[in-house]
């Protein structure tokens, strides 16, 4: 999928980026959210509204939340940091090698930032065999 450097991330650009990587699957949860999969492996997906997800001033529970996988903790740590960055966690998520981005905050990154960490998130939780093959085909 080509990106563009600049325009501002959407909703839209993680589902055809997500269905762009090999031998995905759009799996739909309880709630008819999306969830992509690739050999049976979530790495995006649409969560649900849960109580572990709020607004702080509101307290509000965001409907609006992404779950992207990330290759390691430091990685995680890296995107969540900064607490002017989109990129977020909750106690639910310890341990968990993910990041949360409300869809409404998408644009505060570019479509090829989106891009290099959705593709980053297939990475994870693709096979060696299947991540070597994409890498090889990049080159």
């Amino acid at each position: 999928m080509n990106t563009d450097d600049t325009r501002p991330g959407r909703v839209e650009d993680v589902h055809d980026i997500a269905l762009a990587m090999p031998h995905v699957t759009l799996e739909r949860g309880p709630q008819g959210n999306a969830v992509y999969q690739v050999g049976g492996k979530s790495f995006v997906f649409f969560r649900n509204t849960r109580p572990d997800a709020v607004d702080p001033d509101t307290g509000e529970r965001y409907d609006d939340v992404i779950v992207i996988w990330v290759d390691s903790d430091d990685e995680k740590a890296a995107l969540v940091q900064d607490s002017r960055s989109p990129f977020f966690t909750t106690d639910h998520f310890n341990g968990h090698r993910s990041v949360l981005v409300r869809a409404s905050r998408l644009g505060e990154i570019t479509q090829k930032e989106l891009g290099e960490l959705i593709q980053d998130a297939w990475l994870a939780r693709a096979s060696k065999r299947r991540a070597a093959i994409w890498m090889a085909e990049q080159s």
